[in-house]
């Protein structure tokens, strides 16, 4: 947590959060490479098939995919805690007390 944890401010914490969930949802899409492989993907994360393979064509930067609601609706954050992704804001919220 760092600076974070020591910080009263709890206004920053909610937008780093959903910073860090939206660039890890860029590096998965980025690895996946293919238009093949990216379609296939989202549709196996339970993504509508249309929006998968209009999603997967697209020539759009990886940063601004990653905010589509085809990946978002993949890639949930209960997804992203099962790979291991922990919440800044729940680690703040621990840290300060609350939770």
């Amino acid at each position: 947590m760092g600076y974070f944890g020591i910080s009263q401010y709890y206004r920053p914490i909610p937008e780093l959060d959903e910073r860090l969930r939206r660039r890890v949802r860029m590096c998965y899409r980025k690895r996946w490479r293919g238009v093949r492989t990216k379609a296939r993907n989202l549709l196996a994360l339970g993504t509508g098939k249309r929006a998968a393979i209009f999603t997967a064509i697209s020539s759009k930067s990886y940063w601004h995919l990653s905010r589509t609601l085809a990946t978002r609706t993949g890639m949930t954050n209960a997804w992203l805690e099962g790979w291991g992704l922990v919440s800044i804001r729940a680690l703040w919220l621990k840290a300060q007390g609350y939770a």
